[in-house]
């Protein structure tokens, strides 16, 4: 009969230790803050939901991204520190190595797409 000491990690402890690590890892590296917006981030891009009739930005991906304005289907952000207009359907604009869509426009809200350029 082999006993086991209980402070050896079994494989299913250092499993779990390794995902939650990993997770936090993603957390820190994605870097994401907000006020007045919404944001799911990965290691390569964030979807950003801004609250409209608000002061709405976000950090993430290391920039910050602002709401400035819409106006039916145009809206104007603010992402690392220039000013873009974007409409839905557009191809993305690129600035500061960053490539940003707009997803969605209503009444409530505004929804972009932040990610790296894949040659940054």
């Amino acid at each position: 009969m082999t006993k086991r000491s209980a402070t050896t990690p079994t494989p299913l402890r250092r499993a779990i230790g390794l995902l939650a690590g990993l997770a936090l890892g993603v957390a820190v590296l994605a870097g994401c803050s907000s006020d007045g917006a919404d944001t799911d981030c990965g290691l390569d891009a964030c979807t950003v939901t801004f609250d409209r009739g608000v002061d709405a930005r976000a950090s993430v991906l290391g920039v910050e991204a602002k709401l400035i304005g819409a106006q039916g289907d145009q809206v104007t952000v603010e992402v690392a520190g220039e000013q873009l207009s974007l409409t839905i359907g557009q191809q993305a604009t690129e600035v500061g190595g960053f490539a940003v869509t707009l997803d969605s426009v209503t009444d409530q809200q505004v929804q972009i797409r932040v990610s790296r350029n894949a040659g940054s």
